[in-house]
């Protein structure tokens, strides 16, 4: 279990077989899972199967991308994942940032503070040139992350979601952070 960046409140850690239990319980909450399936949870059957198979699978890949387990440095609690991945149809230097964190530690800035690790450690350690995270318009919180973490929207688009979701008929938004953003911004 390797410690991928350590933040003053956080470790983000690679996935290891031991996480189905903390993956089937993040995806159990219906609240967690509003935004990507309305609310319905992921089997444990397609965690075990597909989802931490695929999570594992960058390691290997992809030199400083994949999704990175979020621990909790004081507790040693599992709080959910951040990915920051190749985005479909982006060169692999413009990798795609996500999150989702345990309804329980919402509100207290650790997806901000997790997001902008990962981003430091693109920028600085990786070439990455330019950062993207998309959401739904309707999904504030989510947008409020991207935000903080110094991104800015870039466009609006829609896409078909599997599931109805409240709000999808809004369309989807793309937020971005260019590497010389990014410079301006630490350096200001």
């Amino acid at each position: 279990m390797r410690v991928f960046v350590e933040t003053e409140r956080l470790q983000l850690r690679e996935f290891t077989a031991d996480d189905v239990d903390n993956l089937v319980d993040l995806d159990s909450d219906p609240d967690v899972m509003l935004f990507i399936t309305g609310g319905l949870p992921t089997s444990r059957e397609e965690i075990e199967n597909e989802v931490l198979p695929a999570f594992l699978s960058y390691y290997d890949r992809f030199a400083g991308y994949g999704f990175w387990a979020v621990i909790e440095k004081s507790s040693g609690d599992f709080l959910g994942w951040i990915h920051f991945r190749p985005a479909g149809g982006h060169p692999q230097d413009e990798p795609e940032l996500g999150y989702r964190l345990r309804k329980s530690s919402w509100g207290k800035g650790y997806a901000v503070e997790g997001s902008r690790a990962l981003i430091a450690r693109g920028f600085t350690d990786f070439g990455v040139r330019r950062v993207l995270a998309e959401t739904m318009v309707v999904h504030t919180a989510s947008r409020r992350v991207m935000e903080k973490a110094g991104l800015t929207v870039s466009r609006t688009f829609r896409q078909d979601w599997p599931h109805p979701i409240p709000g999808d008929e809004h369309g989807d938004v793309e937020y971005a952070l260019t590497r010389e953003d990014w410079e301006r911004q630490e350096a200001g």
